[in-house]
């Protein structure tokens, strides 16, 4: 039977919240240095970021469909078969990857001038989106490696590659923006320098395991059923989150700036709280392998508990953070002046976001991808645009804004609550 100790549990997760702080982390410090350059720069950060985000995120199959697949094989003793998995997504990381760098050339400075609110912060969204998307390959390529080595339970290494690329770029981008006098530009090239050292390493890590490395094309079509409907819930994440930069940015520049400095803190303590589900994604997945149903009842139910736990204390630190914190991302007033508005609903829903986190992995981890799809499109449908486009037609600004993401959490929290309940998501054997 397996047993999942507290202790075990965090062996998984500690390097795993290191990896995925690492990104984000990067990005609040990419947000400090170009905060300093000036409010336009800050509000072309926010827009081309965004539609960066929307473009890697919209993959992320590459990584949760993955390890999904790979523990299952893990648990059942099947290592080799595991790992060639992580061979054919990073394949299709390839492929994707350089489809989505042609498609983001000829469509940066469309995109960019539908969501900025004026054309000084176009200029400044294209100037930077343009650099950065030679990057989507080798994000695409850390997505796959992540993938395939948390579902053999090893989150040691993707860890230290990462932050080996990331840890270089955040030494590089000041050095490029001030010294070098790069701007914004520079953010960019940083961006990019620690993407490719990242997917350097994992393709490395691949190699060793001297498994077969040309293209499968079976197990391909196989993983991208499993991703077609986490596709579909990334598009419903997409609509959202571009959405809320859109009338942002069309409420003023200081709006979207300040939009910017807390959604990136959202974004960052989201994925410090899902460091838990990605542990609970790779239990729950060896579990039902080894067809141990209890076993995966047992993680789902400790992860909730501790998610809960984790979302309380971070929102606690934060609310006591609230006047010091901003000042790190930016010295403008105007943008300080509207932070407040979206401050206070970050902080209150850290506790909801510790539970729906937590049992999004444990439902990832049991491959209920199509539950999870039709849930994420109820929330954004019901919760989350209404207000978004009522905020622009009523003009509440930033308030409205994050009063729709409330929304969005509070609905989804209820789904994975009564799907987890449920237990039909822990279908047991080596592949779903």
């Amino acid at each position: 039977m397996l047993v999942t100790p507290l202790r075990r549990l965090l062996s998984l997760a500690v390097p795993a919240l290191g990896v995925l702080a690492a990104e984000p982390l990067y990005l609040l410090v990419d947000t400090a240095v170009v905060g300093h350059l000036g409010a336009v720069p800050l509000a072309g950060l926010s827009v081309a970021g965004i539609v960066l985000a929307q473009v890697s995120t919209q993959m992320t199959f590459l990584s949760y469909g993955t390890t999904a697949r790979v523990a299952r094989l893990h648990g059942a003793g099947r290592r080799a078969d595991a790992v060639a998995e992580g061979v054919q997504a990073t394949w299709l990381a390839v492929s994707v990857g350089l489809v989505l760098v042609v498609a983001g050339q000829l469509l940066a400075r469309p995109i960019a001038e539908l969501l900025s609110g004026s054309q000084e912060v176009a200029d400044a969204a294209v100037s930077w989106l343009r650099i950065a998307l030679l990057g989507v390959p080798f994000i695409l390529i850390t997505m796959a490696g992540n993938g395939w080595m948390r579902g053999v339970q090893d989150t040691v290494r993707p860890l230290r590659y990462v932050l080996a690329g990331n840890g270089l770029s955040a030494l590089l981008c000041p050095i490029l923006v001030y010294v070098a006098d790069w701007g914004l530009e520079g953010s960019a090239i940083a961006n990019v320098v620690a993407q490719v050292i990242s997917a350097s390493l994992f393709v490395r890590a691949l190699i060793v395991e001297r498994v077969p490395l040309r293209p499968h094309y079976a197990k391909m079509r196989a993983q991208l059923g499993l991703g077609r409907d986490l596709v579909v819930r990334s598009l419903a994440f997409q609509a959202c989150f571009i959405s809320a930069t859109t009338v942002a940015a069309h409420t003023s520049t200081a709006a979207v700036g300040a939009h910017q400095v807390v959604l990136q803190l959202w974004t960052f303590l989201a994925l410090v709280l899902d460091s838990l589900a990605i542990a609970a994604q790779s239990l729950v997945g060896e579990a039902l392998g080894k067809e141990d149903e209890r076993a995966a009842h047992k993680v789902a139910w400790q992860v909730t508990g501790y998610g809960l736990v984790f979302g309380c204390l971070l929102g606690v630190a934060f609310a006591a953070l609230s006047t010091v914190l901003p000042r790190v991302f930016t010295p403008d007033a105007q943008v300080l002046a509207e932070i407040p508005n979206a401050w206070w609903f970050f902080v209150a829903l850290q506790p909801i976001c510790g539970v729906v986190f937590a049992l999004d992995g444990v439902l990832l981890g049991a491959g209920d991808a199509a539950f999870m799809r039709n849930a994420t499109l109820l929330a954004a449908i019901v919760g989350f645009l209404p207000f978004i486009w009522l905020s622009m037609a009523f003009d509440w600004g930033l308030s409205g804004i994050w009063t729709g993401l409330a929304a969005f959490m509070v609905i989804r929290l209820v789904a994975v609550l009564l799907r987890t309940r449920s237990g039909r998501w822990a279908v047991v054997g080596a592949v779903r």
